[in-house]
Order: structure tokens, then C-alpha cells, then sequence
């Protein structure tokens, strides 16, 4: 292949593809580019190593100015600056609309309509979504790989978007705007960028990517009619990817005025966005731009550690506290330039995710001294240091960011999303060390939550529409997806052949299962309308007692059939959090996106074994009363538990509470290892006949495994979990 493609010739080749794509791009596609945005080959010309000053940059607008900052006015290709926010209008032909001041007659007919129906969709990267806004409110919103049962799934939402309709009864003729979370030809356009920058270096990783770029991808104007069975002839409107992640943060906000945060992988060129939300209106203003990339540092330890891309970064977050930070200043002296404001350029030839199919370089493995830890191989003390060095960075940098964030907008509440924003442990350290009285994290951080994002951006930002902040936020608990009725789950068991009882009331239902939790028992909890977003959040839940010293290992590898030095979560009523963990009074974390110490008045006491004991050695001491949630940092990933937002697992946690005088639970997602998490009473009784649970409660039916008639065999069960690829 070398010598049918010089070097020579492959540049020539990737500088007409990028020189002629704006010329074909509008008809063929549907879309209507701009020029380039200047600096961004200049972001790329840092892949030799060099350093520089800090890269942040101004999105628009007289923002302030600090270290390392440009003063370069970035002019986004396919956009328009309007009403203080940037998207792209497809019209029914294709051809980009061509709006008057604040998007004139396009959006005109809506601004004094009172209803509209907007869908937005995420999609072709990874955790596909769908999200219904109704008149301004969240109406429903899932993750595709709910249905389809692949994790991660990024093809066309095709079940969640069908779902979402059908949850409002609505049909796809009747929805007023469909929106998309990113600009696919401004990423298309970094794509060609960056493999010019690096070539001949690449050629592989590009020989992969065209095809489906140019099959699909740069066509979503067709993927999205076609997705709506040609019955939707309205806008689609293309949102660019942070303010799809800011929308998602701010507007479901409690807050009236807030700073924003955004930080993830890459969206079109940016990985970090800071900005500002009043009212319903959002408006980001600086900007770290690729291949600087805080998501994408994270990745490659990820990555390096022997873990899986975009799936596994959560694990080393749980590896972390068994190791020590001693690689940290090797990472900030070689890797990363990280200034004070939390801007950072990275050295480049450490990594090969610009031009390569691997997210690291020879260079990073002979700085560690070992190339990367082979996939489900033995985690050595080594493996773990490495990840406590990264998440010490990670925290430091995120930090340092939210510091700077307070300094431009002296807003005393922020909102974060991205991918990053999941980072528990960052995101509780800005709640304790940082400027901000309060922080709000879109419980769908990642990608999936950009489809929320756009459609909220659609009916505040461009149609004008107000927004009046409440006590709580306007996600619902972030209960958006299906639910079954009694009846249709009883319908479920029976066509399973399921032995089960049935509860008169609630309360009969959670005494009894608070009795069954109480007893070590750990119970399948299937209730009410799915989770959106990767957390189980009390309706698809596998739950059982904090208090038991073998539960976690029980859960671990009975249950979960993962690694046995993942930690569990605490679930505790709103009323008790400042007893159990380092947090204020009625402090809220409904969305298990904070950690934070277990009180020091639960803690044992350390035995001389336990301090000069390492790594996963740590486990085998017991650190507070409450040992299945408590991590060996002595830490706990918290989810407060509220009347308002989960009445019935408010309910259960009351009979727990009652009965044993302990208002902490363990809740982990209702799947086994790199499952999706269950949607269906189905998906239920598969996974509680698969695991070694002892109990199913799905609505007001129970089901004891040690009375069911059916038995799986070992290889029935090996069956089921081998059609998850593990992460």
C-alpha cells in the first residue's frame, strides 16, 4: 500500500479533498459551510512536541482575558451568530436557511405559538439518544443502547426516537423542530485537518474513517427523514457540540443565573468550554480547542491501563485511591503544560489519537517503562499508581478551570456536562474546595445528554421561549424512560413461566423488601419510568445492605461479574446526608455525580495492618459501619434520596430505616458487566435468572429465586454474559 500511496501523493490527496469540500459539500450533503475558523492547523502544528502558552481562546464577543489567553474571534464554519447562540438551519430542500435578525421568519411562527414539539437527537459517535421538549418541557428522552442491548450503541436512535414519540403520542408530521447535538462538517472538517497536519503519518486511521464519513455521516440530513420515516418535512437544526452540552447543564438548572462548564473528549475542534447562563439564554465564551484535550488525556490512561476506550475511564476512577499519585509531576513536567487559569497544551508525541489507531505513543511507554497493560490481564500496584496519578491531574486541571470560570463570570453556582463532568471525584472537590456556593451536573452528561441539550437550546435560545427556574431542577429525577404497568409486567412473568407473589399497597411492597434487604438479601428493584443517563438511579436498580461486611464482594463477583476492586454506591435519605458523609445538611446529590468522605464518626479504626497495606490488600479491612460503600480512600459516591424526585424509593428507604435504624442502601445499575442497564420486565428476569440474586421485585410483584421452578445451568448463564463485549 506504501508504494501505491508516497507520501507525496497521499498530501495531495487530503489537500483536494479539503480544498474542493465546500464546494460539493452544499448540495450533496445538505449543508452550507464557511470558511475555516483561523488557528485551528496552528493548534495541530503542536504534534511535533513543541510548547506554548496556554490555549485558550475567546469564542466571541469582549470576554476577559486571562493568562495565555487569545484575543482570536472565532468565526464558526456553518453557523450564525444569533441571539447569543451559534446553530445550523436545514431547510426541507437541504439549503441552509437564511435568517433575518434573531433567526426572523424561520422561528417567527413559534415565538408566539404556545406549543411546540421538539425531538433532539445524538447520534454516530458513541451513547446514541433521543429527547422530547414539549412546550418547553422534558417530556422523555433514552439511550438507544437501552433497546438494542449494545452498549454503547451509536447507530441511529432508531428505538429511542420511535419511544419519545410514543410517549407523548405524538407522530413524526407532528414535531415542529428536529435538532442534532453537534455540526458533522465542522468535524469533518478537523478530521481532514488533522490528517494534512500529520501526513503521511495516519493514512490508515483515514483509510478507515472515510468511508463511513462519506456513506453516512456527512449525510444526516438524510440519515434524520429517513430515521423519521419520511414524514417529517420541517428544520433541522444543527447545534454546535458544547452549547449542546451547556444547554443540557444550564437549562434544567435550579438556578437562575449560573457559570457554565464543559469538558469532554472533542466536539467539532473544542474539549473545553467555559460560559455563562442567565435566564434562557446561554453564552460560552472561551474555549480550549483540539488536540487539547482534557477527555482525551483521560482516554489514553484509560486506554494504557489496559481499560476500554469511552467506556472504561470510569474503572480507573475506582482504581485510583488503591494506588499513590507518583507519576503526577512526571505527567505535568513531560505530558502536559498546565497553567494556572486550567488552560494546558499536551505534548504530542506522547499520543497517537490524531493520526493513529491507538491513543498512545512508544514515547509515553518508555516514560512509564512498560507498554500498555494487556486487556483483562493482572492490574499490578503500578497500574494503580498510573491511575491515581491521571485522576490527581484530572482534578487539578478541573479545578483550576472552575477557579477561572468564577473569575470571569463571578456567578456564585455552576453547571458542568461533557464527559468529563462525570468524574465524581473532581466534581466533588469543586463542591468542597472550590468558589462556587452551588453545582449542578447534567445527570447525562456525556454525549446522550446532548440531545436533550439541543432541543432545550431550540426552544429557549432560539425561539425565545422563558425559562423559570424552581426549587428543584426540571429533569424529573431524570426518570424520562419507559415504564411498565402491574399489569403488563405480570402479563411479562407469566409468558416467562416466573413464580412470583403480589403486594396489595406500596407500603406492604416495601416493608417486605425492606425485610429481604435487611436479611443480606440483595434484590433486582424494577420500577417506574427508566433512567436517562448511565446511572441507575433507584428504577433500575440492584440494591441491598450497606451495613454487610461481604456484600460488595458478594455484588462484585456473584452478581456483577466484574472486578472485584469496584466500589458500590450509597443511596441515603436527603434528611441524614451530614450523619453519614462530609457534605452540609439536606446537601443534594440526587444524581450520584459527588463523592465525598464518609463521616469521620462512622469510620473504624485503622489497624497497624491496614496502613502498611497496598493496593487491592486494602480491601480486606473494614473502614467504616458501613463497609459495602465505602471505598479504601474512605470516599463514597453519593445519592441523596428525596420524596419529591423518587417517592416509592423514598418510601422503601423509610421501611429500611424504620426497621433497622440505618438510612443508607446499596444501589448499582440493574445489569451484569457491560450490560446495558435492563429497560424491560424481560431484560429483568433474564438478568435475575443469569446472577446469583436472591430476590426480584418489579413493580408490586415478588419473586424469590429459591422458589422459581426454572434453573439456569452454568452454560446458559456463560451464554448470556458472552454477548456483552467487556470493557
Amino acid at each position: 500500500m506504501a508504494n501505491l500511496f508516497p507520501n507525496g501523493y497521499l498530501v495531495a490527496i487530503t489537500r483536494h479533498i479539503h480544498r474542493h469540500i465546500h464546494r460539493h459539500i452544499h448540495w450533496r450533503c445538505g449543508y452550507w459551510p464557511r470558511a475555516l475558523p483561523d488557528g485551528h492547523t496552528a493548534d495541530l502544528d503542536n504534534r511535533r512536541g513543541q510548547r506554548s502558552m496556554a490555549p485558550w481562546r475567546c469564542r466571541g464577543g469582549d470576554a476577559l482575558l486571562g493568562e495565555g489567553f487569545s484575543s482570536v474571534r472565532l468565526v464558526r464554519s456553518c453557523s450564525r451568530d444569533a441571539v447569543g447562540g451559534q446553530a445550523s438551519v436545514i431547510s426541507q430542500r437541504g439549503a441552509e436557511s437564511q435568517p433575518k435578525a434573531k433567526w426572523g421568519s424561520l422561528f417567527s411562527r413559534f415565538a408566539v405559538q404556545s406549543m411546540a414539539n421538539i425531538l433532539g437527537i445524538s447520534a454516530f459517535y458513541h451513547d446514541s439518544a433521543a429527547a422530547l421538549v414539549v412546550d418547553g418541557e422534558i417530556v422523555a428522552a433514552a439511550q438507544e443502547e437501552r433497546f438494542t442491548r449494545k452498549k454503547h450503541d451509536n447507530q441511529f436512535p432508531q428505538h429511542a426516537v420511535d419511544y419519545c414519540l410514543a410517549e407523548a403520542g405524538l407522530r413524526p408530521e407532528d414535531l415542529d423542530y428536529v435538532g442534532f447535538y453537534d455540526k458533522p462538517v465542522i468535524k469533518f472538517e478537523r478530521l481532514l485537518e488533522t490528517y494534512l497536519a500529520f501526513a503521511p503519518r495516519g493514512y490508515r486511521s483515514f483509510r478507515k474513517a472515510m468511508p463511513l464519513w462519506l456513506k453516512q455521516k456527512l449525510h444526516l440530513p438524510r440519515e434524520i427523514r429517513r430515521g423519521l420515516h419520511q414524514r417529517y418535512s420541517g428544520c433541522l437544526v444543527f447545534t454546535d457540540h458544547h452549547e449542546s452540552h451547556a444547554a443540557s447543564a444550564f437549562f434544567p438548572s435550579p438556578f437562575e443565573e449560573a457559570a457554565i462548564l464543559t469538558l469532554d473528549g472533542v466536539g467539532e475542534w473544542s474539549t473545553t468550554c467555559i460560559g455563562a447562563g442567565r435566564g434562557n439564554r446561554i453564552h460560552l465564551t472561551h474555549e480550549l480547542r483540539f488536540p487539547h484535550s482534557l477527555g482525551l488525556l483521560y482516554s489514553a490512561f484509560t486506554y494504557y491501563i489496559g481499560f476500554r476506550v469511552n467506556s472504561g475511564e470510569y474503572k480507573l476512577m475506582g482504581l485510583a485511591p488503591y494506588g499513590q499519585p507518583i507519576y503526577k509531576d512526571t505527567i505535568l513536567k513531560h505530558v502536559m503544560d498546565l497553567k494556572e487559569d486550567g488552560s494546558f497544551r499536551l505534548d504530542m508525541s506522547y499520543f497517537n489519537y490524531c493520526h493513529g489507531l491507538t491513543m498512545t505513543s512508544d514515547k509515553l511507554h518508555q516514560l512509564f517503562g512498560a507498554p500498555p497493560r494487556r486487556a483483562e490481564s493482572e492490574v499490578l500496584q503500578r497500574d494503580m499508581d498510573l491511575a491515581a496519578s491521571i485522576q490527581a491531574v484530572t482534578e487539578e486541571v478541573v479545578l483550576r478551570t472552575a477557579r477561572h470560570a468564577h473569575i470571569l463570570t463571578g456567578a456564585k453556582n455552576l453547571v458542568l456536562a461533557g464527559g468529563v463532568a462525570l468524574n465524581c471525584v473532581a466534581n466533588g472537590r469543586i463542591l468542597r474546595e472550590g468558589p462556587f456556593q452551588q453545582i449542578w451536573i447534567q445527570p447525562a452528561a456525556g454525549d446522550a445528554g446532548g440531545a436533550l441539550g439541543t432541543a432545550l437550546f431550540i426552544w429557549h435560545q432560539l425561539l425565545e421561549k422563558p425559562r423559570t427556574p424552581g426549587k428543584y431542577d426540571s429533569q424529573k429525577g431524570s426518570l424520562l424512560g419507559p415504564a411498565f404497568s402491574d399489569s403488563q409486567v405480570a402479563y411479562s412473568l407469566d409468558q416467562c413461566g416466573a413464580v412470583y407473589r403480589t403486594c396489595e399497597s406500596d407500603q406492604e411492597l416495601c416493608e417486605q423488601v425492606a425485610r429481604l434487604v435487611a436479611s443480606e438479601n440483595v434484590i433486582g428493584w424494577f420500577q417506574g419510568r427508566m433512567e436517562f443517563g448511565p446511572r441507575a438511579l433507584g428504577n433500575r436498580s440492584i440494591i441491598g445492605d450497606a451495613r454487610s461486611e461481604k456484600m460488595q464482594s458478594v455484588m462484585n463477583l456473584k452478581i456483577k461479574f466484574r472486578e472485584s476492586f469496584r466500589p458500590f454506591a450509597p443511596i441515603v435519605l436527603r434528611e441524614y446526608v451530614d450523619q453519614y458523609f462530609e457534605l452540609q445538611p439536606d446537601q443534594e446529590s440526587p444524581y450520584m455525580l459527588i463523592v465525598a468522605p464518609v463521616a469521620e464518626s462512622i469510620r473504624t479504626e485503622r489497624e497497624s495492618e491496614y496502613e502498611r497495606a497496598f493496593g487491592i490488600d486494602k480491601l480486606n479491612f473494614q473502614r467504616s459501619s458501613l463497609p459495602a460503600i465505602t471505598h479504601v480512600d474512605d470516599s463514597a459516591r453519593i445519592q441523596t434520596v428525596d420524596r419529591v424526585r423518587n417517592p416509592l424509593l423514598h418510601q422503601l428507604m423509610i421501611a429500611f430505616h424504620h426497621q433497622t435504624g440505618c438510612p443508607v442502601m446499596i444501589n448499582t445499575s440493574f445489569n451484569v458487566r457491560s450490560e446495558p442497564i435492563v429497560c424491560t420486565p424481560e431484560d429483568a428476569y433474564r438478568c435475575f435468572m443469569m446472577t446469583e440474586m436472591d430476590a426480584l421485585v418489579l413493580g408490586r410483584h415478588i419473586m424469590l429465586k429459591d422458589e422459581q421452578e426454572q434453573e439456569m445451568s452454568a452454560e446458559r448463564r456463560s451464554e448470556y454474559l458472552s454477548q456483552f463485549q467487556w470493557d
